[in-house]
Order: C-alpha cells, then structure tokens, then sequence
C-alpha cells in the first residue's frame, strides 16, 4: 500500500539552533503599522511648526519682553535689562500722542475698510456681466496691488505734492484754489487715507470677484422670472450668500489696515503735528526715530495692535461658530 507524504506544518518544523523561525506577533506589526503615518504627519508638520517658531512666536515674544523691559541701545546689545512690568504700558496711555494716534487709527482702519469694500463689491458685482474687454479691465485693476508699496506711496506723494502735483493741477483747471494735501493738518490723513484705498481696493475686488462665482446663476434666473429688480436681487441674493465671503475680506483687510506704515511713513511720515500718526507710525518712531530710542514704549504700542487684532480675530471666530450652529 503506497504511502503518502505531508509536508511538515509551519508550526512542527524543525527547530535549528535552537529557535523557531516564526512570524512576528500580529500586535508588533500593528504597531508598526500604525506608528509610520504619525512619523510621516510630524515630518510634514514640522518645517511649518518651524516657521510659525522662528517668524511668529519668537518675534510675539520677544516683543512682549521689550515692553516689560527698560531696555536702552546698550542693553538691546548685551542684554540684563531691568524688568519694569506694566511702566511702559503706563508711559504710552499717559503721552500726549496716545488719544490722536488711537483716534487717527480708529479713523483711518474704518474709513478704509468702509471704501475699499464698498467700491471692490461695486466693481466685482460690475466684472460678473461678463462683457468685451472685461478680464483685460480686471488685470488693469490688479496694477495697484502688485506695485512695491514704496512705489505706490511715492507715486501718491508726487500726484499730492502742493506746488508740482498733478491732483492740483487739475483742480487749478476747473478753478478750485490748491490744497496743501499733504503739509497741512487737516488734509494729511486724508491723503494717506485715499492713497491706501486705492491700494487695498484690487484685493478686495479679487476676493469678492470670487465668491460672487459660487453663487448658483439659476438664483438670478429665478428672481427674474418672479419679477425682482436687479436691487432686489443684489439685496435678497447676492449679498447674503457672499457674506462669509466679506466676513473674512474685511478680516483680513482689518488686520493689514491696522499695520499700515510704509504709505504713511513715505507720504507724511506721521505729519505734520502728528496729524496722520498712527499706532504703526508711532511704534515706528518710539523706536527707531529718535536718536534716544524708547524701545520698551515702542513695544508696547505694537502689542496694542496686536491685540486689537487679535480682539477681531476672536470675534470672526465666534461669528462664525454661531452661524456654524444655526
């Protein structure tokens, strides 16, 4: 009778130096399994945790320490400066300068934020018809947010000069008596006023040019056809479903509005009288524009806007939250 032959089983095969050759438990290689995708995720975290380190944190921080330090330019360089809590903070609120650069803030973030969205919304609601020469339009209006902002300002200082300027050239010819726009002080925040809207204004416009491509046409199609006019339909339509889109424009527009320096620096340089200083220009000159730097109140008034900023931020957020829930 033929015998037949099994091959030997996994678990009974012959032991060589003493030790079965056998698989790893399923548990290890779970393990292992499961802990190469969390290497991977920090891998790819880690160049941005870096950044946000070195370019926000650091900076917040040692921003922070200048205004709760006397630091003078000796102690800047080798350090040990002594602690003085809050007297920085104590110095800003009691200057003279602290109530006009507060109000000049107020009024120059509000101002901007109220035209640069008002004619961005006109002119994205105006670009959506969709006409002859309409994406060449749209690039044109693109120029005055890719120009250097060194560039913009001097531009805007030449057109605003008093005696060479091309603003008061035009107003000679319809026989309106020149404006000092920029020397005098009740036309200096208004030039840098104009001049940063028409800067921000192309921002605005690409955002809002943006949403407005999301919203569904048949909307439109269907009001027409109830008989709404084209108000009615802006009213009822497009500005309701565009407003996460604004939310986040005029968020961001706050934000970089309430750090504007360069336009000012370059047109007025805070005059004259410090009537277009700002907190941005007044942190600037505290710490830099003296030959006696007062660094500690120059950073305090730069935490002042930090948290001002980061007051709306919360704000966004928590609007965002509710209309998340209802």
């Amino acid at each position: 009778m033929k015998q037949t032959t099994h091959p030997p089983d996994r678990l009974s095969a012959p032991v060589r130096n003493g030790a079965a050759a056998a698989p790893p438990p399923a548990p290890a290689r779970a393990r292992r399994r499961s802990t190469s995708p969390q290497w991977a995720a920090w891998a790819f975290l880690a160049p941005v945790t870096l950044y946000l380190v070195l370019f926000y944190a650091y900076p917040l921080y040692r921003n922070l320490d200048l205004s709760l330090r006397d630091y003078t330019v000796r102690s800047f360089v080798q350090g040990n400066a002594p602690f003085t809590g809050i007297e920085n903070y104590r110095t800003v609120f009691d200057d003279p300068t602290f109530a006009p650069a507060l109000l000049h803030t107020a009024l120059f973030t509000a101002v901007c934020l109220v035209f640069q969205y008002a004619i961005g919304l006109a002119l994205a609601v105006f670009f959506t018809q969709h006409f002859r020469l309409s994406a060449t339009l749209r690039a044109l209006f693109l120029v005055p947010w890719l120009l250097p902002l060194i560039v913009s300002a001097s531009t805007w200082s030449w057109m605003l000069n008093s005696d060479s300027g091309i603003v008061n050239a035009a107003l000679h010819a319809l026989g309106i008596a020149p404006v000092n726009w920029l020397t005098s002080p009740s036309w200096s925040l208004t030039s840098v006023i104009i001049a940063n809207i028409w800067i921000g204004v192309p921002f605005n416009l690409v955002v809002l040019y943006s949403g407005l491509q999301s919203i569904p046409a048949s909307l439109y199609e269907a009001a027409a056809l109830d008989g709404a006019s084209a108000w009615q339909r802006f009213r009822r339509i497009t500005f309701p479903l565009l407003r996460p889109v604004s939310a986040i424009t005029l968020l961001l527009g706050l934000i970089y509005t309430l750090k504007v320096f360069d336009i000012i620096w370059i047109m007025t340089k805070g005059g004259p009288a410090d009537s277009s200083t700002t907190f941005a220009t007044w942190s600037y000159q505290l710490g830099f524009g003296n030959l006696l730097p007062a660094f500690g109140p120059g950073a305090a008034v730069g935490n002042l806007l930090v948290v001002a900023a980061l007051v709306f931020g919360l704000i966004y957020v928590k609007i965002q939250r509710k209309q998340a829930l209802s």
